[in-house]
Order: C-alpha cells, then structure tokens, then sequence
C-alpha cells in the first residue's frame, strides 16, 4: 500500500516553489531562445499588450530598480526597438513606444515564448489547468489577505491551535 500523502503547508510550499524553479528556468531559457535578455523581453512583452507607458508604469509592472530599467530603455532605444516621446499632458514624464521594429521583434518573440510556454503546460489537461488557476489564485489571494490583516503589516502570521501571532 503506498504511503500517505504529505498536505502539509511547508510541502505544499516545498512542491510549489520546486515547480516554479523548473518554470521559471524553462521560460528563461525560452526566453534566451528569443535574443533577448530578461529585462529586454519584459518591456517590450509589456508595451505590446499594454500600449505606450510613462516609464515610472512601465517600471511599476516589472521586477526591475528604475536604474535597470532607464538601461534596459536605453538599451532598446539604442536598437531602435523603442523610442521615448513626451507626455502631452506632463511634459516632464516621458512615453515609451514600442517602434515598428521594436513590434515586429516582440511579436514573433512573445509568439514563440507562447508556444514553449504551452509546450511546457501540455503535461496538464485544459480541465485541470483551470483547476490549478482557480486553486492557485484562490490560495495566493487568501496569503495576501493573511498578510495584509497581520498587526505588522509585512510580517508572516504563525499559526498555534487556532491562535495567530507575528514574529
């Protein structure tokens, strides 16, 4: 007879975070794929489906310190694959446009990106993936709000009979 399984939150967390490892390392790779960096890849995937942004939203959206993200525009502006404009309404922000190059490049690269990306799912069926969606979203949801209503805000909660405290 087989062993029981473990449902525990830490081996829960442990499958999860293992799983995310294994992903995240095939998108990058995916990503690699593409001739473009990380950072690269995330602006231009960004101003494709979001459309022109002010450089500090642009910013808001992806894992980057503005300084990194001033070199990663400067990077694609110097390749032609985006431009900097000004804002009509405050001068002083800046737009960022994907270029008619810059559109071509992402389309076909986040197309690719895409297919790896479904090819990398095709393990789970249509019907289970929206199971995991919905568990997934449901679980991270109730995390955030476990945080959120923590006495200090940032701080885990531990969990004793019922009780919780901070760290």
């Amino acid at each position: 007879m087989p062993g029981k399984t473990d449902t525990s939150g830490i081996h829960l967390w442990l499958v999860l975070m293992k799983a995310h490892q294994s992903l995240e390392r095939y998108a990058w790779h995916s990503i690699g794929q593409t001739g473009l960096g990380f950072s690269d890849f995330a602006v231009l995937e960004t101003l494709l489906h979001k459309g022109p942004s002010p450089v500090n939203i642009l910013g808001a959206g992806i894992p980057l310190t503005s300084g990194s993200m001033t070199a990663a525009i400067d990077r694609l502006e110097r390749r032609h694959l985006v431009r900097r404009g000004v804002d009509s309404a405050d001068r002083r922000a800046r737009i960022v446009h994907l270029t008619a190059e810059g559109r071509r490049l992402i389309e076909t690269a986040f197309h690719d990106h895409q297919a790896a990306m479904e090819i990398a799912a095709e393990s789970v069926t249509p019907a289970e993936r929206a199971i995991l969606i919905r568990l997934l979203k449901k679980w991270g949801k109730a995390t955030l709000e476990k945080l959120d209503s923590s006495p200090q805000k940032g701080e885990p909660h531990v969990w004793t009979t019922g009780k919780h405290r901070s760290r």
